[in-house]
């Protein structure tokens, strides 16, 4: 069973899958504890914000509700809704605490796409097909430690960045593995202009990309 706390179709809005029509499946429960994280109500998994899971469809406002669901059931709703996405992102809180092989290997069967979006600080269970960014959470306040394997088994690096400490990190955590993926996204943390020309600073200093959050500029979820 999953715990699911939203689900609505948008535009990806972030990375390599910018502008892709997206089914997002929001998880809840996260002990990583970010200080920016813009979804702290999916951080804790309190019995009393169970609900039935389409109390969980196209939300009006975040949340701490949630509701437990299977993969058929998380599917049905996809139908249901009438969705016209392929493309099922898969996030959080952290999804990967979670076994989502389950799930993504029941969506790939009906036609669909995934994209797990993960802090990295737990094992990636998930099919070879699916997508992997890893946002990599480097000392956060929960102590979770970016795990190697979750570095080698990205697809995409996406690392929020305010101030030039973080790419320090940043660089750091790629010494520290071993790992220096191909694709590296640098996201400004609020779209503050000091943090988006750090961002593209760097990004052009270190031939990286730079995800943007299309979304917050159109206004959209």
């Amino acid at each position: 069973m999953y715990k699911v706390n939203e689900i609505f179709e948008t535009i990806q809005g972030e990375a390599s899958f910018t502008g892709t029509p997206s089914i997002f499946l929001r998880l809840q429960g996260c002990p990583v504890g970010c200080s920016w994280c813009d979804t702290k109500q999916t951080w804790e998994t309190n019995d009393t914000f169970i609900v039935s899971l389409s109390e969980t469809v196209e939300k009006k406002a975040d949340s701490e509700f949630w509701a437990n669901a299977s993969a058929d059931d998380i599917l049905a709703t996809f139908e249901s809704r009438g969705y016209q996405a392929k493309h099922v992102v898969i996030t959080g809180g952290e999804p990967c605490m979670f076994d989502l092989k389950p799930l993504c290997t029941l969506l790939h069967d009906k036609g669909y796409s995934t994209q797990i979006e993960t802090s990295g600080t737990f094992e990636i269970l998930a099919p070879q097909e699916t997508w992997v960014t890893v946002s990599p959470k480097i000392n956060m306040r929960g102590g979770y430690k970016v795990l190697p394997s979750a570095m080698a088994r990205a697809d995409e690096i996406k690392h929020p960045v305010a101030m030039q400490k973080h790419i320090e990190e940043l660089e750091r955590l790629f010494k520290d593995t071993n790992i220096e993926p191909k694709l590296v996204y640098l996201q400004p943390i609020s779209q503050k202009a000091k943090a988006t020309k750090l961002a593209i600073d760097n990004c052009k200093a270190k031939n990286w990309r730079l995800s943007v959050q299309v979304h917050k500029y159109l206004g959209i979820n």
